[in-house]
């Protein structure tokens, strides 16, 4: 459930984060065992060019750190390492994060893991537990301008269009991003995911 408490600074929102498992994946907390895979599949230029704050390179200092981040008291939101139901092998990382305008709804998956459905799975089950776990009124989620393969996951999600933005990638600079919006109304219209 989500929770306000009161900050010097403002508000601030704690989601819980239970693990959550799909048709042939589990969402889990990241965890040391994740590091060498973790730092293997983000050590792609590919992957980084689509994110914010993913740099290239990748190491396995930065897997260190973003394993504890993802651990702090400080940090809101849910972040999740994204394995493999069957086999357990870490294939990307996923999440929401509160903004200063809401919910944000983020993800990538390892070069080797395109194509194959993980992020629709994964992008399901994170706006469920959003709107489950929460009383937000709307998710938001970004991506560049060039992500097509993402843009088929938003709409697949029932996400609509808003307006165009900038964002600031570590490795890319300052590039447009395609904004949208899922509002709770929508998604109880779509929770079913096509059932």
């Amino acid at each position: 459930m989500i929770a306000e408490t009161e900050e010097t600074e403002g508000d601030s929102f704690c989601i819980e984060c239970p693990v959550l498992v799909t048709e042939r994946l589990v969402l889990r907390p990241p965890h040391e065992d994740d590091i060498p895979e973790l730092s293997e599949l983000a050590n792609n230029r590919r992957v980084a060019e689509l994110l914010s704050r993913m740099p290239h390179p990748y190491g396995q200092t930065d897997a260190q750190a973003f394993v504890g981040g993802s651990r702090s008291k400080e940090r809101s939101g849910c972040h999740y390492a994204v394995a493999l139901a069957e086999a357990g092998a870490f294939v990307g990382c996923a999440g929401l994060d509160m903004r200063q305008y809401g919910l944000e709804l983020g993800y990538w998956i390892g070069e080797p893991y395109w194509g194959n459905g993980y992020a629709t799975e994964v992008a399901h089950a994170l706006v469920d537990l959003a709107f489950r776990a929460t009383e937000i009124d709307r998710l938001h989620v970004s991506c560049r301008v060039i992500n097509n393969a993402s843009r088929r996951v938003i709409h697949k999600c029932g996400f609509q269009y808003v307006g165009q933005g900038m964002m600031d990638s570590v490795v890319a600079g300052r590039v447009p991003v395609e904004l949208y919006q899922l509002d709770r109304g929508t998604w109880i219209s779509l929770r079913s995911w096509g059932s």
